[in-house]
């Protein structure tokens, strides 16, 4: 949607002006501590912007103490605008592209797809990366490059396996010449070391090739290799026939070669290509994760699979059943690729890592950039990592996982704030003075006038994120949240926010959604709105946290129920020109938000010292 049709548009409102917070409004001070090792880390530049509204001037607002919103900007030169686009606390190569994860010896390893030359694509290479906590990074040595017949087109996504003698190997997918995939292995040389640092490849590579009636293009991401109840040892492999998506299934006997099942694990027609494939297990009964091979009663499954044609993660819960390497969905409705997402956002490709340490299952995904390939060039790197996310089977619904960002990250949290039952009166918008608010970490809580749901006539079966013109869309009981990235003329903003809509059954549909149709006055190719419904139990607040690191937002709605990232690129709302907004712009109901707000170090990205 463009500006004009923003102006246009049907109950749109600008979230005028600016004001303090009302005297009721209680604020105090959590914690202050000193930025974790700031000096250590220059590397904090990528921010999330702010987009909430932006029409009319007719907001109806009924707070007091207004005071104008600044009508004077600093002008950021494009030097500026990309070199604070990095970010701080997300991990990045240096430079470069990324894309899976290994634990050993103590050491958490991030192998991704890398170019070594070049923010672009080519040279696709396996990066590597190794951190004790999976929030500050040492660089290594690219541990595998294109240089044989089988892979000189790129050395692409695959898995890591750790097997109970210690052995350790990866299995990749090499791009041949003609771009044909074919499946290759590599080891590192010695496993004594830590760090993995030098990695050779298999003598007899390429260990598989396409089968028969798979399109040379269609067979790739080899998955880690478990051993079942049985005893066989498998791997599984995303792929396509015609617009059927599917996995299949591979048993092996050495690790060495590989026998292709007659059926697939499971298949869903017009879902296109599967990549990416995860797969594994979720506990019924606790939040403890499970490794891969973990099998029988208080277990579920999950299929997790990606596709580049959408850029999207979908999965779905199900029943594996191991004698005949069979998995069905709980909920066919909801089965993979037409079920439930990762990540709303900007989020593709992840991988998950059972962590021995902490019992849990961590996944990564790839946070590709939208705005011109030109500035990748100008920047000289491309794309992120999101923080990594425990993922964990939710109970309450017994139909979602959560996806929650690890434990870790908030020991980069400082000069904590918190803000008790602030009153949002319909068509407010209030500002928190926080300071700079570029690396936040924000965790609010709302609470709806449960009168107002009562009263009221008004219906909307259709409502939904995607389609709708974002946080100046006004029903009775939303748009209200957060405005990140803004700056103080709301010019530039991205509203995080919750829109609850009656349906036509007397049923109550909640939405979580990310506005991006004004992040940015600079290009962004994708000046759109996130989000989707999220399932909110009874009794249940509604809950949302987000992290803002520069150029990238992270938002969690109901403790990962919902989750979504955004890529902004802001040009006025950056440096100490970033600022917050509370609102609420809905038409009837009265809104109290509480909020805890830190204040974000730089993580440490180096690379290794040897």
């Amino acid at each position: 949607m463009n500006t004009s049709d923003l102006e246009h548009a049907h109950n749109h409102s600008f979230l005028l002006n600016r004001r303090e917070p009302p005297r009721t409004a209680a604020r105090k001070r959590l914690f202050v501590r000193p930025p974790y090792n700031t000096t250590l880390v220059t590397l904090f530049f990528f921010s999330i912007i702010v987009l909430v509204i932006l029409s009319h001037r007719n907001f109806p607002y009924t707070a007091t103490n207004s005071a104008p919103l600044e009508k004077s900007f600093r002008q950021y030169s494009r030097f500026e605008r990309l070199t604070w686009q990095r970010t701080a606390f997300h991990f990045q190569p240096a430079k470069n592209f990324i894309y899976g994860p290994l634990f050993h010896m103590g050491w958490y390893h991030l192998f991704y797809q890398y170019n070594p030359y070049a923010p672009v694509w080519g040279n696709m290479s396996w990066g590597h990366a190794v951190s004790k906590n999976m929030i500050n990074w040492f660089e290594l040595p690219v541990a595998l490059v294109p240089t044989e017949w089988y892979d000189i087109e790129g050395v692409l996504s695959g898995s890591t396996t750790v097997l109970p003698n210690g052995e350790i190997f990866a299995l990749y997918t090499g791009n041949a010449k003609d771009f044909s995939q074919l499946q290759c292995k590599a080891i590192p040389v010695n496993i004594s070391d830590p760090l993995l640092v030098k990695w050779v490849k298999y003598d007899n590579n390429p260990f598989l090739y396409t089968p028969p009636g798979i399109g040379l293009k269609d067979h790739r991401d080899p998955s880690t290799v478990w051993t079942g109840p049985d005893g066989k040892h498998r791997m599984i492999m995303g792929s396509k026939r015609d617009k059927t998506g599917l996995v299949l299934v591979y048993h092996t006997t050495d690790y060495k070669n590989y026998v292709l099942l007659d059926e697939p694990l499971h298949s869903v027609p017009n879902t296109d290509m599967w990549e990416c494939v995860d797969f594994y297990p979720v506990s019924l009964t606790n939040d403890s994760a499970l490794d891969i091979d973990a099998y029988g009663s208080g277990i579920k499954h999950v299929i997790k699979e990606s596709w580049e044609g959408h850029g999207k993660d979908w999965y779905s819960i199900g029943t594996y059943d191991a004698t005949n390497d069979k998995w069905t969905p709980d909920n066919p409705k909801l089965d993979v690729g037409i079920g439930y997402r990762c990540d709303y956002g900007k989020f593709f490709a992840s991988k998950s890592l059972y962590d021995p340490l902490k019992k849990r299952r961590v996944t990564w995904g790839y946070v590709g950039e939208s705005d011109h390939a030109e500035h990748d060039l100008s920047r000289g790197w491309a794309t992120i990592y999101n923080i990594g996310r425990t993922v964990v089977l939710d109970r309450k619904t017994g139909t979602h996982l959560l996806h929650w960002p690890v434990e870790e990250v908030e020991d980069l949290r400082y000069n904590g704030q918190e803000y008790e039952e602030i009153e949002l009166e319909p068509g407010s918008i209030i500002p928190l003075d926080i300071g700079e608010a570029t690396q936040l970490d924000i965790v609010a809580t709302f609470e709806v006038d449960p009168d107002a749901l009562e009263v009221t006539s008004e219906t909307n079966d259709k409502y939904d994120c995607p389609t709708s013109s974002g946080a100046t869309e006004r029903g009775s009981f939303g748009p209200f949240g957060v405005a990140v990235l803004a700056d103080g003329t709301l010019s530039e903003l991205t509203p995080v926010y919750f829109y609850i809509a009656r349906t036509s059954d007397g049923s109550v549909a909640t939405h979580f959604c990310t506005d991006k149709l004004r992040s940015s006055m600079d290009y962004d190719g994708e000046r759109v709105v996130y989000g989707s419904n999220v399932h909110v139990v009874d009794g249940e607040e509604l809950t949302m946290r987000i992290l803002v690191d520069h150029s990238v937002v992270e938002a969690f709605a109901q403790g990962g129920r919902t989750v979504i990232t955004s890529r902004v690129y802001p040009t006025r709302a950056i440096y100490r020109d970033a600022k917050l907004f509370l609102f609420n712009n809905a038409t009837r109901t009265r809104v109290k938000a509480s909020l805890k707000i830190w204040q974000m170090a730089s993580a440490q990205m180096q690379p290794y010292p040897f």
